[in-house]
């Protein structure tokens, strides 16, 4: 393997959804996760809150690596492994997968010629390492290579991009192995009702309410609420375990989301954490399993949320909404779920990381 502090690494520089991150191939780092890791780290400058030292941007949802492979499972096309490199914290966690960067996942292959144009609509089957579950990405090819340009427009992201398709038949328990992962549609702890879903991505709900806020509280004043985030802390160190996540100290999930009647026509208002920062918007996983808990009868979400006829849930956040589609069986059962996103290539060359400490 050459040197990547003299020779770099070839990387892509993507933005997918509402995140930005390094998609590299998995033969172009190395194989041994620590190593790997460690170098992440320093192609991203952490640990540091600016990350000056690196590309990362100073925030969880600009410090995400992508890592592409040619997959082995006959049922999917390529594997994609999601790491969160953590900003202010030597930690690389491999806890979850993100449904954001999964929207550059399919336009990352093509680029790379892992997978080969399959029409004016490219349709990719990906593996997400992290859970075990496939998606199914559709990706504008016309003229035999991808685009970008387009009239799909997303909350979060300014101007209009080529649509991305993200299809998911099986997410039901894809991290904690359940739906419910507790047993229970909702639980007590500390003094306050939460439901713990993993439809996609572990999430503990609570309703803003609860907690003395109207849920419309903006990122910056819930940054600045200690005792708040001091306690959706406990609650989640204390809820990880009953998850069957073990001790979460080191990990970003499960997310703890706070819930409130939507305002804007959605189904739903959101404030998420990944774990410790408010999220400027939601993750589409975590807003699968929010829509989810929109659609299940007893959560915690029932009197908050307005359930549409259709299964389209809106579900808002910060900076606008996420449209999420939800198709349940005549038992109520969640059957799929999908979205659609937009990404764009950034930068596609080598990246340079900081020389390995002594």
């Amino acid at each position: 393997m050459t040197d990547p502090f003299t020779d770099g690494i070839a990387c892509l520089w993507m933005r997918g959804g509402t995140s930005k991150g390094a998609y590299f191939l998995a033969r172009d780092l190395p194989s041994d996760p620590g190593a790997r890791d460690s170098l992440l780290l320093r192609v991203m400058g952490s640990p540091d809150p600016r990350q000056i030292d690196g590309i990362g941007g100073g925030t969880p949802l600009c410090s995400k690596v992508a890592i592409l492979s040619p997959s082995t499972r006959s049922d999917a096309d390529i594997d994609y492994l999601f790491l969160q490199v953590y900003v202010d914290q030597a930690v690389v966690s491999d806890a979850q997968t993100c449904g954001n960067l999964l929207a550059g996942v399919g336009p990352a292959a093509l680029e790379r010629g892992l997978v080969a144009v399959g029409g004016n609509t490219t349709r990719i089957r990906i593996h997400m390492v992290n859970t075990g579950e496939v998606a199914v990405a559709e990706i504008q090819t016309p003229g035999g290579r991808v685009c970008y340009a387009g009239q799909a427009s997303i909350d979060g992201v300014p101007g209009r991009h080529a649509p991305v398709t993200l299809l998911f038949d099986t997410l039901a328990g894809s991290v904690c192995g359940e739906l419910l992962p507790t047993g229970a549609v909702r639980d007590t702890l500390d003094g306050l009702e939460v439901s713990c879903i993993d439809n996609g991505m572990p999430v503990v709900l609570l309703r803003a309410s609860d907690l003395g806020l109207t849920g419309q509280e903006s990122c910056a004043e819930l940054e600045a609420n200690q005792a708040l985030k001091a306690r959706l802390e406990r609650l989640r160190l204390a809820l990880g375990p009953a998850m069957g996540l073990g001790d979460v100290t080191r990990k970003s999930v499960p997310k703890m989301t706070l819930l409130s009647a939507p305002v804007a026509g959605g189904a739903i208002s959101t404030r998420s954490f990944i774990p410790y920062q408010c999220h400027s918007s939601i993750g589409v996983f975590a807003a699968v399993s929010v829509a989810t808990a929109c659609a299940l009868p007893g959560s915690v979400a029932e009197g908050v949320a307005q359930r549409p006829e259709d299964g389209r849930y809106l579900i808002e956040h910060p900076t606008g909404a996420v449209g999420i589609r939800v198709e349940t069986g005549a038992d109520g059962k969640v059957l799929r779920a999908g979205t659609q996103r937009t990404a764009r290539k950034l930068f596609d060359g080598r990246v340079f990381p900081a020389p390995a400490p002594d």
